[in-house]
């Protein structure tokens, strides 16, 4: 792995799409080794994170043997919301990965309180 990506976070309450400030974002390889801890600011954002990845013309003609991607995981905490777990996210090269985090408030899950959110995104068809 010899190129960069990017991945940038945006953080609402609901789907009322209000920016959430102070949410903890971890980003992990996928062994579990974490790659970066951020919080988000009042407009709900972290600055883009960098991550290694294939080169881009891996990605271009891949080898069915190899993913031209790397891919991450990604945890959003923050106190009296749910938690959020967003799986295998793709990131190539030259590229940012947009991940809209849509937290819902604890009070709206009574039921629910100690409920993670967990999105599981595919391999890509590549």
């Amino acid at each position: 792995m010899s190129a960069t990506g990017y991945i940038k976070v945006n953080a609402y309450e609901s789907y009322a799409r209000l920016p959430l400030k102070d949410v903890a974002v971890t980003v992990t390889a996928e062994d579990g080794t974490a790659i970066a801890l951020r919080l988000t600011d009042r407009s709900g954002q972290i600055a883009p994170i960098e991550i290694p990845v294939p080169d881009l013309a891996d990605s271009q003609a891949p080898d069915p043997g190899e993913k031209p991607y790397a891919a991450v995981n990604l945890y959003a905490h923050l106190r009296g919301y749910e938690l959020i777990e967003s799986e295998n996210l793709q990131v190539f090269a030259d590229t940012t990965t947009v991940q809209d985090l849509v937290m819902i408030p604890l009070a709206e899950l009574p039921q629910q309180w100690d409920q993670t959110a967990i999105f599981l995104t595919p391999p890509q068809n590549l």
